[in-house]
């Protein structure tokens, strides 16, 4: 299930909502993000938006959940844009061992990339 899938689902939405009190927003936007890597491919231009700063797609999706205040988006958002790898590990926070190397590797390739490319 994408990120896109679970926010119209009125049922998954509904479970997430109580349960949202205990959790902090970073836990639930994990949570609710991680449906994104389900089927175990690396999406490399996901790796490379995030690496790149480019938010939009999960800020709208978790503003569309209904979930957060607008001010709690703006939190999350400001701190991806802080910390790309934060939004990175969220997306990974479900994510089986195979399918985190998989990413893992992904990402240390475009730190070489780039090391590469400025030297």
């Amino acid at each position: 299930m994408t990120t896109e899938q679970l926010v119209r689902n009125p049922v998954v939405a509904v479970r997430v909502a109580a349960d949202i009190a205990s959790q902090s927003p970073r836990d639930v936007v994990a949570a609710m993000l991680s449906f994104d890597l389900d089927d175990g491919k690396v999406d490399l231009d996901a790796v490379e938006r995030i690496r790149e700063r480019d938010f939009d797609d999960w800020v709208s999706a978790t503003a569309r959940s209904g979930l957060f205040s607008p001010r709690e988006i703006e939190a999350l958002a400001r701190s991806w844009h802080a910390d790309p790898r934060s939004l990175f590990e969220a997306l990974l926070t479900d994510a089986d061992d195979m399918t985190r190397k998989r990413y893992e590797i992904a990402w240390d390739s475009l730190d070489e990339a780039d090391s590469l490319e400025y030297a």
